[in-house]
């Protein structure tokens, strides 16, 4: 049940809790990570969601800007923060048949060197009267049971299911492809996936509907690249957002077209043929 916290007076400005307390589907973050003076709410959200998931979940780059609206050099840069400020650990572990395979190791408080041990609750042993007159060598003697080992638990990872194809193009976003698929001529570094290039097409065809050459959307987009470089799928979505120009001005009406008047044969601009203004005046007077 929802419950507030009348912490603050009635009329004053700050932030007021509305809390439910959580008996299932919860996560324990502690306020080092919550209110880190450091960190990027991004970094410090991305730390949140690693600490919710389960052992063995895929956490590639990949993964994750796959699930969040982020792109791949946003979620890169957080990851690196993180390992600045010992809440995440990468490397590469070689198997027994010699492949190299990814490791992840989140950390819920910087520092910690190994998962903490579970330690078994102790046993009350059952006490045994004795009656008057009997001692210990007349109790009948108790066979020792074999000692119950805890079985480990596996959990089951459910695989990631593969990204689906891409949506075929519309006529209307072919130029917009045309014109992401030839940015590798103008910069090799910019080669762009099939699905990237079709993720990407509406956001160009904005900017040639708004009037923008093809020659300047290449030119705007291949600009002064970073030369750490490592996901331009990620940079081009970036500048198509920040850069999109405005939409052109409407255009004024056409003027009317130049009419002989009928009486004095001057010009004059009119949408019917007639007669110029300076003889309308006659032909109401003699009418």
């Amino acid at each position: 049940m929802a419950y507030s916290q009348p912490g603050a007076p009635l009329g004053a400005s700050g932030l007021i809790h509305v809390n439910a307390r959580h008996s299932t589907r919860y996560t324990v973050v502690g306020n080092h990570l919550a209110q880190h003076r450091e960190l990027s709410l991004l970094a410090i959200g991305l730390a949140v969601h690693l600490q919710s998931l389960p052992t063995g979940a895929p956490v590639g780059i990949k993964a994750l800007a796959a699930w969040f609206p982020e792109s791949e050099m946003r979620i890169a840069r957080a990851m690196r923060e993180l390992e600045a400020h010992g809440y995440l650990k990468r490397f590469n572990e070689r198997l027994p048949n010699g492949r190299l395979a990814p490791r992840t190791i989140s950390y819920n408080r910087p520092g910690l060197t190994r998962p903490p041990i579970r330690r078994r609750p102790r046993t009350r042993t059952r006490a045994t009267s004795l009656r008057p007159g009997r001692s210990l060598r007349h109790l009948p003697r108790r066979r020792s049971r074999p000692e119950r080992r805890a079985e480990p638990v596996t959990r089951r990872v459910t695989p990631a299911s593969p990204p689906p194809p891409p949506a075929p193009l519309t006529e209307a976003h072919r130029p917009a492809a045309d014109v992401l698929a030839r940015l590798r001529l103008h910069e090799p570094r910019l080669l762009l996936a099939e699905r990237d290039i079709h993720r990407l097409a509406p956001a160009v065809a904005t900017w040639l509907e708004r009037g923008a050459h093809p020659d300047a959307v290449l030119r705007t987009l291949a600009a002064s690249l970073p030369d750490d470089l490592v996901h331009p799928a990620g940079l081009l979505a970036h500048r198509l957002t920040a850069l999109l120009p405005p939409p052109l001005p409407a255009r004024p009406p056409a003027p009317d077209p130049l009419q002989n008047c009928d009486a004095c044969d001057r010009a004059f601009r009119s949408a019917q043929p007639g007669r110029c203004r300076d003889c309308r005046p006659h032909e109401r007077r003699a009418a």
